[in-house]
């Protein structure tokens, strides 16, 4: 057997949409329903992958909040026992205050990443849904 002329096949290499497509019924149009299918299934890729994309932004920025974080507690530990006894209250306080505007400030801003994300990802699903609802009235209605 020559390497070149026979190629083995995937058991499923077939399109799926196409297959389907041959079929004929009276009162609708198969291939516009195949091509409205294969277009949801375009826009729940494209809906996942902007849902990976924003979760993988949003975990990049907590790592860089985690790591900011421990540098700033490791700095003020180290002011804090340098500091002469009567001013480590204060110190130990304006860290306090500190890092507890930051973890506002920082929940903020994952909060609104993860927000952004969603209503991207869901926009991409609704403008879908409703494109395959005005593409199903055509493809449904009677020859």
């Amino acid at each position: 057997m020559n390497a070149k002329t026979t190629a083995a096949k995937p058991a499923f290499d077939f399109d799926m949409f196409k297959s389907l497509g041959q079929f004929k019924a009276p009162g609708f149009d198969v291939e516009a329903i195949m091509a409205t299918q294969r277009k949801n299934l375009e826009a729940a890729a494209a809906a996942n992958q902007r849902a990976f994309e924003g979760m993988s932004a949003i975990m990049r920025r907590q790592a860089e909040v985690a790591r900011e974080s421990a540098e700033k507690t490791m700095k003020a530990m180290t002011d804090v026992a340098a500091a002469a006894p009567e001013e480590r209250l204060a110190k130990q306080a304006d860290f306090a205050k500190t890092a507890y505007a930051s973890f506002f400030q920082n929940s903020k801003e994952v909060y609104d990443m993860a927000a952004k994300t969603a209503d991207e990802t869901i926009g991409l699903i609704n403008d879908r849904f409703t494109a395959t609802i005005d593409e199903s009235k055509t493809a449904f209605a009677a020859k």
